[in-house]
């Protein structure tokens, strides 16, 4: 029986030995671990589609209402590693349980309220919630999944907030207008209060026991220097990406010439090569989870850096968008999979610490992108922001590549 204090083992050469080939079949809590992600992912971003009608509603700017989005992606970097910590001593599957609950009071608060500044904060304590879901279910899904499996796991549990992009958001700015901006998160309250039900009984109640953990032992992970690679790699992969993705559409309408009611199919597109390309470099990790973190950012950095030269020409740029879809986000399940190892005692912190560079990343990015926009470049600013900061992830992947084999040696 693992606890939160215990080892998550990987195979250290990166191939599966042939007494731990790789289930054919995930088990059943790893899919729904996916469908909390996917809850997650949906109310991160559901707000984009929704930020008219909220601002009229609430009477603030556009502008202003966005806030609702910016609050949320600060309190998932704040909320990940400090909601890790408070609930150190807590059971798992409590934990994921309490979650969920304070994620539907969350969403019912805001369904409810009529003041800006209540708004706001429950985003932020849905956030909060969030992040520690997010990073208890990430240790869950990859020890339930065992060794030769912790990154298919992981792709899985992951592709949840892939697919709420293709499917979750459209459907509830879709259900935003059927049903007033408020409809959307009562929805949301309602699945995760199911979802409460689900985990519990799918959750093995194995995960409840446990050593006494100190906060002096878990923060000992941080001595790690693997550790810090495999962060630095989640913040450069997933900054280089969504840089470019905030600000595709310019690049689409004022470069390429796409009419603007396309940019919604392309990013689709992106969206399903996202989902697939979480599923298969979860697959692919678990054998070769150093040459997937590596050749994953050097196609993507190639990807970024053909769309900035034939940005003018639709088609192709079309195509490309797609592919940065797949091989942009599809070293992150392997990334997840390495920092969870390399945390040793502490999985649940490493986990939790790869959710805020995630998002850390994204912020960073999108902040330098957007000042990249404004400048001589243009449209294609972002691209190339996106292009330098995907190349950098090169750095640390290598790095983490070269101590693994220099381990081996020795």
């Amino acid at each position: 029986m693992t606890t939160r204090g215990e080892t998550l083992h990987a195979p250290a050469d990166g191939r599966t030995d042939d007494r731990e080939r790789p289930p054919t079949r995930l088990p059943l809590v790893v899919y729904v671990l996916a469908l909390g992600t996917f809850l997650m992912g949906t109310t991160e971003f559901v707000v984009a589609g929704l930020l008219p009608e909220i601002a009229s509603d609430v009477q603030v700017s556009v502008a202003q209402a966005g806030l609702l989005i910016t609050v949320f992606a600060v309190g998932m970097i704040v909320g990940a590693p400090l909601m890790a910590m408070l609930t150190l001593r807590l059971p798992q599957r409590l934990t994921l349980i309490l979650a969920l609950g304070v994620f539907a009071a969350g969403h019912v608060i805001v369904a409810l309220g009529s003041s800006f500044a209540l708004l706001l904060a429950a985003r932020f304590l849905t956030a909060l919630a969030t992040g520690a879901f997010w990073a208890v279910a990430n240790v869950v899904a990859a020890r339930a999944a065992g060794p030769a499996a912790s990154s298919r796991a992981l792709g899985v549990v992951g592709a949840g907030a892939m697919l709420a992009n293709v499917v979750g958001v459209p459907l509830g700015a879709f259900a935003g207008q059927l049903m007033g901006w408020r409809g959307p998160f009562w929805a949301l309250a309602a699945f995760g209060a199911a979802a409460m039900a689900l985990i519990a009984r799918q959750v093995p109640r194995d995960t409840d026991g446990g050593q006494t953990i100190s906060v002096r032992a878990e923060l000992s992970a941080l001595r790690s220097g693997r550790l810090w690679l495999a962060l630095a790699a989640c913040m450069t992969t997933t900054g280089g990406v969504l840089s470019t993705y905030t600000y595709i559409s310019p690049l689409l309408t004022d470069r390429a010439g796409l009419a603007a009611s396309l940019v919604p199919l392309v990013l689709g597109g992106f969206g399903f090569g996202a989902l697939a390309g979480f599923l298969l470099g979860g697959r692919l990790g678990d054998r070769r989870p150093h040459a997937t973190t590596i050749v994953a950012p050097a196609v993507t950095t190639a990807l970024l850096v053909a769309i900035c030269l034939l940005s003018t020409h639709a088609v192709p740029t079309v195509a490309l968008v797609a592919l940065l879809g797949l091989f942009g986000l599809g070293a992150n399940p392997v990334l997840i999979a390495l920092a969870v190892c390399f945390a040793g005692q502490a999985p649940t912190l490493g986990s939790a610490l790869t959710v805020s560079a995630f998002n850390l990343g994204t912020a960073i990015g999108s902040w330098i992108a957007g000042l990249a926009l404004e400048s001589p470049l243009g449209a294609t600013g972002p691209a190339v922001i996106g292009t330098v900061i995907a190349a950098l992830t090169l750095i640390p992947t290598i790095a983490i590549a070269l101590t693994q084999r220099r381990r081996l040696a020795a």
